[in-house]
């Protein structure tokens, strides 16, 4: 057999071993070329060395005349041209050379070395103008270039611009415009106003004052510490980097004295405008309340906390008075009352219950209607002194030993204490996954003695890993303390709420007309009634009834019937399922009617509709936000679940340009109740405390709410944030509810309601008519029968193709209206109606 011939070439897949050499030489050449190449910094070090020794030659020039006569020559030239000032532009030269040899002019421009030296010129101006004499103005430039060289007169410079502006605007203001130019000057290179440094030091003054007047000193330490606490601290002493703990700072002055308006500290944050991951993880602060039960020792939102800028380890620490009580209402913590499930209503019955578009409350004012002072809500409790830096320190010491025990290594940097948690700010060394830390949830929490912890890994914005650990005694944040602020004050939306406070300390204020919707679900006691009313009554804070009007829907009764008759509901507090279904029914039935006037005018939105009436003299047309609020959404889809649905998948779909806007809350956060068309349109959600994950995917699309710890701790996931904030919720207790609804209800003599929309609402409680509930067959069915001359269900099923449920249940009308006899046995019905019978209904009805 013939030996193959050998093919010439490469053989396949080879690689070309010359290209690969090309390669590789030139990278070796542009490695060489790059070494070649001085770095930038050293040549900005080269540069540093020769400005600094420029101004040494230069400095022993014009203060010794010690650099000989070339250097003489110039030491006198800037003394002869500038005066004293002379003296100052070596050390202008040696300060920018040791920026540059400090890395430091990045921060440096053209303009601001400009500015600087004009500054420096402005006060060779100044110094010139005590020695111009305003009788002998005379421009002599030999005798102001040697007097100057003799620090005699300001120089040629100073002496010749100080006599021209004499001679125009005198001696004042020369003086007044070389200030003037230094300010600007100086506020152009430092880019931060004077006032906001001024602020900081006053308002620092004023804590400082307020902590005097309103704390009296404890002592710090009573007794030696533990013997595992100074273990723990001295473990801790020995660590190589530094923890920053941030710790609550009173910063509302003396709180028995405080009066109603906001500290400038205070600083409150709308949540949708700003939202910056670096502001939402700074200082908070942790108060101290009443121990209560012990089957219940996390505390409610009844208290008060403030919150300053956070500080170090040196700082001084607050906490919490004792509390009143806890964060929840008497139906909360009332028992359990056994109720009758509410009657299910068919579709047709609740869609027959509608009432007419553009009914609303008519309200009789007395005079002008006046906002709720803020002085019906209860002030903040004082704040006593205690030392939790010591016992933060502690456990990140335990913690970094936790997870150096399971091979973590990874670091404390930072904690911060929020009203209801603790955050641990762990940063995990090179080539540890995050994933590591996170399986480590229970040995944590074991190890830290928690309850409960949540980890968020990573922290929005941060290179590190949260650890939330509950405090052990929760703080309070009173309403009053978020509708005081600045924030909430200046918000030019009528519909703003105060949320609560994060886990900084910052106020957390929302609009939701940017929402435009809001879901609200927790399991029972987790404070969700709590915030709708704090909802209701940030409101009532911030509208007037003609701008805002309220619908409030109530299954369980008990949680917004006070609120009947204020000025601000379109209709009473709705109670009972079919008239909330009737309730729902007229909002769509208004929102139609409000997009067709839109339509007529030719405009988009509520803001520009009410504009345009304005414009053209209509106010009386001018239409007002409306805010549908639902308490309870599960009985409701147990009476009318698919025309409840309906109602509010189309509000939610269509109703935010009409200015009509929903918040449904429900304790029952189960897919049968949330469903995916209510979820899908409703983006914006608060989620408060739940008993499993799955609730939590089920409100949120992810696990989390099930870690929090009740009493208001809610995860705030508005529409834009992309992930949840958690916030320590807003408390209002019933006895500031009732003062502020007392002070609006006394803005009216009367409020009266339609009475067509009253009479409108009342049909949701007539019976069911028997022809509401005919099946479509039914006609046609009797005229068989009658024609056969006998009924039976089988019969039916052959004649009309139809299941034996069906015929069977148009069997069973039959015999209802008297045309069928009752069963009897196996044998077929009699027929009671005759055909002549029969035509004279027919001809009855048509008549």
């Amino acid at each position: 057999m013939a030996q193959a011939k050998k093919k010439t070439g490469r053989p396949p897949g080879s690689k070309n071993k010359n290209n690969t050499n090309n390669s590789k030489a030139k990278a070796e050449i542009k490695e060489i070329q790059e070494k070649r190449k001085a770095d930038k910094r050293v040549i900005d070090e080269i540069w540093g060395v020769i400005f600094i020794a420029i101004g040494i030659f230069l400095f022993a020039a014009v203060q010794f005349n010690a650099a000989g006569e070339l250097g003489n020559s110039i030491g006198n030239a800037l003394k002869g041209v500038f005066g004293m000032i002379g003296l100052l532009l070596p050390w202008y030269l040696i300060g920018f050379g040791i920026l540059l040899f400090a890395n430091k002019t990045v921060h440096l421009s053209g303009k601001s070395l400009a500015l600087v030296f004009l500054a420096l010129l402005m006060l060779c101006l100044l110094n010139s103008g005590r020695f111009i004499d305003s009788n002998n103005l005379v421009y002599t430039y030999k005798a102001f270039y040697e007097n100057g060289i003799e620090l005699e007169s300001g120089g040629v410079f100073g002496m010749t611009l100080g006599t021209f502006l004499i001679k125009t605007i005198g001696r004042v203001g020369l003086y007044v415009f070389s200030v003037v130019v230094i300010i600007i000057c100086l506020l152009l290179v430092i880019n931060t106003p004077f006032s906001r440094g001024i602020e900081k030091i006053s308002s620092r003054a004023e804590e400082r004052r307020s902590m005097r007047e309103s704390y009296a000193p404890e002592p710090v330490y009573e007794a030696e510490p533990h013997r595992e606490e100074s273990s723990q601290l001295s473990m801790f002493s020995g660590r190589k980097h530094d923890i920053k703990i941030i710790t609550p700072f009173d910063d509302e002055g003396p709180l028995g004295k405080n009066t109603d308006r906001p500290s400038s500290k205070n600083k409150k944050t709308n949540v949708l405008k700003y939202m910056n991951d670096d502001s939402l993880f700074n200082g908070a602060d942790k108060s101290e309340k009443e121990k209560v039960e012990k089957e219940d020792k996390s505390l409610g939102l009844e208290g008060k906390v403030s919150y300053g800028d956070g500080f170090g380890l040196d700082g001084e620490v607050k906490s919490e008075s004792p509390a009143q009580g806890l964060g929840l209402d008497s139906s909360e913590i009332s028992g359990v009352v056994m109720t009758e499930p509410p009657a299910k209503l068919s579709k047709k019955e609740a869609e027959s219950i509608t009432l007419a578009p553009g009914e609303i409350a008519i309200t009789k004012k007395a005079g002008n209607y006046k906002k709720p002072p803020i002085s019906l809500l209860n002030k903040p409790q004082p704040k006593n002194k205690g030392n939790i830096n010591i016992d933060l320190k502690m456990k990140a010491a335990k913690l970094e030993e936790t997870l150096k025990n399971f091979h973590v290594d990874a670091r404390v940097v930072q904690v911060t204490q929020g009203p209801a948690i603790t955050r641990y700010e762990i940063q995990p060394n090179v080539g540890v996954k995050v994933n590591s830390i996170v399986r480590l949830a229970d040995d944590i929490a074991l190890n830290l003695e928690a309850k409960s912890i949540r980890i968020e890994a990573p922290i929005p914005g941060k290179a590190a890993v949260g650890i939330e650990v509950e405090n052990d005694k929760i703080n309070m944040v009173t309403l009053r303390e978020i509708i005081d602020s600045n924030e909430f004050k200046s918000a030019s939306s009528k519909i703003t709420f105060a949320v609560g406070k994060d886990i900084a300390g910052k106020a957390i204020v929302a609009d939701l007309k940017g929402m435009p919707h809001l879901l609200i679900a927790g399991s029972t006691g987790s404070g969700k009634s709590v915030c709708i009313n704090s909802i209701i009554s940030s409101i009532l804070y911030k509208a007037d009834p003609d701008e805002v009007k309220l619908v409030l829907i109530d299954p369980k009764v008990v949680e917004l019937g006070n609120y009947n008759g204020i000025p601000h509901l379109l209709i009473p507090v709705v109670t009972e399922p079919a008239k909330a279904a009737a309730a729902l029914n007229w909002a769509v039935a208004e929102m139609t009617d409000r997009y067709k006037k839109f339509a007529e005018n030719q405009v988009r939105d509520l803001e520009s509709y009410n504009d345009t009436m304005r414009l053209v003299g209509e106010s009386d047309q001018v239409l007002p936000q409306i805010v549908i609020i639902i308490d309870e959404l599960a009985d409701l889809m147990m009476a009318a679940p698919s025309q409840v649905e309906e109602s509010i998948c189309r509000l939610a779909q269509m109703a935010r340009a009409a200015g009509m806007h929903l918040i449904v809350a429900t304790q029952r956060p189960s897919v049968d109740i949330i469903t995916g068309v209510i979820k899908a349109n409703i983006p914006s959600r608060i989620a408060f405390a739940v008993s499993s994950q799955f609730d939590s995917r089920t409100i949120l699309d992810m696990s989390g709410a099930e870690k929090l710890v009740g009493k208001g701790d809610m995860l705030f996931n508005p529409l834009g944030m992309g992930k949840p904030v958690r916030v320590q919720g807003t408390f209002v207790s019933d006895s500031e509810v009732h003062s502020v609804i007392e002070h609006v209800k006394s803005q009216v003599e009367e409020v009266e309601y339609s009475g067509d929309v009253m009479n409108t609402i009342e049909k949701g409680n007539l019976p069911q008519s028997k022809d509401d509930d005919a099946d479509e067959l039914l006609q046609e069915a009797i005229e068989c029968v009658v024609a056969a001359g006998q009924a039976s269900v089988s019969m039916l099923q052959r004649r009309f193709r139809i299941g034996y449920n069906r015929a069977a249940r148009i069997v069973d009308m039959m015999e209802a209206r008297g045309i069928v006899s009752p069963q009897d046995g196996s044998r077929p019905r009699q027929v009671l109606l005759s055909e002549e019978e029969l035509a004279e209904m027919k001809s009855e009805v048509n008549e």
